[in-house]
């Protein structure tokens, strides 16, 4: 009785409906000391949320190749530019549950094929607009486009139509149904664009965010301002924001540790036990899908060759990675983007494990001879050169010569990734198996980096995701997401050693609600939005 009585005192106080003084008299009553009393009012008081200041955020990505195009955004700095200034039209939140962003409520019907979503009422856009139907549709129809080279192209494939119900409202025809489809619609590329004339101009940095964008230097940083207009009241402290772009992880931690920036992504996991030794700051870690990746392209010689890829998923050691890498901040993988953290994922199939044996018998097989380039950068995840030097490594017993060729870390996501035949990647992971299959395995996205598109297997698994998505018979969806893992994890060209979990520091200065996002690092990519200063 006693504690809930101080819990819901405390919840009074941090909304403001009891004041300090009632507060502590209340706790006394209750049987509290008075500097257990006041202990407890400080507490409250840092949880409730202060606005003002200038928040300055670190990022381990950026690229002088960057744009503002939300539709072509690779990395995470660019992901926190555009959830600064826009938003979506759902997003999970720091609880983990999918919410509408803009969508204040929406109904599927017809099987799942027909989706009717009601848009927020009153949202403007930066430059007054007032957010319609009209905004909604141009700035999908952007992405679905028949030339584009959005990212989210893919995921919106089986969009067969999109019409106005009304000003508000937006009515989606599928050309199947899907269950899982508002998961699809909170990607991070269909941030909502302001329409005129039928079109939306992608490099504007225009949204209906909590900060407007006052400039962008690619790979180097984003400048914002709060927006006075917000339409969350509860959202968006700061009265300016910085993100920075800081590519080497030294510079990054050393940063906010010296109190240049208040918060920096990717920690280095080696030296998360020096950084703890900082009274001044905090080390957060978060664990969900994020995972790391080796993709080997399909449509690359000698990638296309089953053995050949086999015996160098056979010549990893596994653990080794996750030991010597993630240093215990992660779990392994098995060559498949879906853990337990998601529903379906088939856990019977066997660990793949390092088989030196089979690794060599594979490798003779597929007839290849010479060495076998592959490309890494740390701008991938800190430290792949490292697990790239372990893989060529552990391979070297197998009789298999790889060439570990370090690529510069500004750049890489536009030069090397989906591009060089083998190479390093990180993945934030989705919270549905459709949603990761359709963001970067199935053959219309644009992201299939490791160009699995054409083999027996490949065109099964693209069947069974389809269908899966329709199916309302969950132990039959189980079956088929099942074996579409089967495939993948046999045939395709992705080399997924690790699950890595998120870690990020921040100075004691900044505050939070008790929760904090699991689905993208920096608080779901939202840090700007939902934190504020101590």
């Amino acid at each position: 009785m006693k504690d809930d009585l101080l819990k819901n005192n405390s919840q009074k106080l941090t909304q403001g409906q009891m004041g300090r003084r009632e507060f502590i008299v209340s706790a006394m009553a209750a049987g509290l000391t008075l500097p257990s009393a006041l202990s407890l009012v400080k507490k409250a008081e840092a949880a409730t949320p202060k606005k003002g200041g200038k928040l300055i955020l670190g990022y381990g990505y950026g690229s002088t190749t960057d744009s503002l195009d939300p539709g072509t955004s690779e990395n995470g700095m660019t992901q926190g530019i555009h959830k600064a200034y826009g938003n979506l039209l759902f997003d999970t939140e720091n609880t983990g549950e999918l919410k509408g962003d803009l969508v204040e409520s929406h109904e599927g019907s017809n099987g799942a094929k027909t989706w009717a979503l009601n848009l927020r009422r009153g949202v403007e856009f930066h430059n007054g607009k007032t957010l319609d139907a009209d905004d909604v549709i141009t700035t999908l129809n952007y992405h679905r486009g028949e030339s584009s080279k959005s990212a989210a192209k893919g995921l919106l494939s089986g969009i067969s139509d999109i019409r106005k119900g009304s000003k508000t409202q937006v009515i989606f025809e599928l050309s199947s149904g899907n269950g899982d489809f508002p998961y699809l619609l909170s990607d991070y590329h269909l941030v909502i664009m302001p329409a005129k004339g039928g079109n939306v101009d992608p490099l504007a940095g225009m949204g209906t965010g909590p900060y407007v964008l006052q400039s962008f230097e690619p790979g180097v940083k984003g400048t914002f301002v709060k927006n006075a207009n917000y339409w969350r009241s509860d959202r968006g402290h700061f009265d300016e924001v910085e993100i920075l772009t800081i590519l080497d992880t030294t510079a990054r931690q050393n940063a906010v540790m010296n109190g240049e920036v208040h918060a920096v992504n990717e920690v280095d996991p080696k030296f998360v036990s020096l950084m703890k030794r900082n009274p001044g700051i905090d080390i957060l870690q978060t664990t969900g899908t994020k995972h790391y990746t080796f993709p080997m392209r399909l449509d690359t010689k000698p990638f296309d060759n089953y053995d050949l890829r086999m015996a160098l998923k056979l010549s990893v050691k596994r653990q080794e990675l996750v030991d010597k890498i993630l240093l215990g901040f992660g779990a392994l993988g098995n060559d498949i983007p879906v853990n337990g953290a998601m529903p379906f994922h088939n856990d019977t199939i066997a660990q793949r494990e390092y088989d030196v044996d089979r690794a060599a018998f594979h490798y003779k097989k597929s007839g290849h001879s010479g060495t076998i380039p592959l490309n890494v950068s740390d701008a991938a995840f800190p430290g792949a050169v490292d697990a790239a030097q372990l893989i060529a490594a552990s391979a070297k017993d197998a009789g298999i010569n790889i060439e570990v060729i370090r690529e510069p870390k500004d750049g890489y996501w536009s030069n090397v990734w989906n591009k060089k035949g083998w190479c390093a990647c990180y993945w934030g992971g989705r919270p549905t198996p459709d949603w990761m299959f359709k963001a970067a395995y199935t053959k219309d996205t644009e992201w299939n980096d490791t160009a699995w598109r054409g083999t027996k297997a490949s065109k099964r698994f693209n069947e069974l995701v389809v269908a899966a998505a329709s199916e309302t018979d969950q132990a039959v969806r189980r079956t088929k997401y099942f074996e579409a893992q089967e495939l993948l994890h046999d045939d395709g060209g992705v080399i997924l050693p690790m699950f890595a979990n998120y870690i990020m520091a921040h100075t004691k200065k900044l505050a939070h609600e008790p929760n904090v996002a699991a689905n993208w690092e920096m608080d779901g990519n939202r840090l700007a939005e939902r934190w504020w200063f101590a």
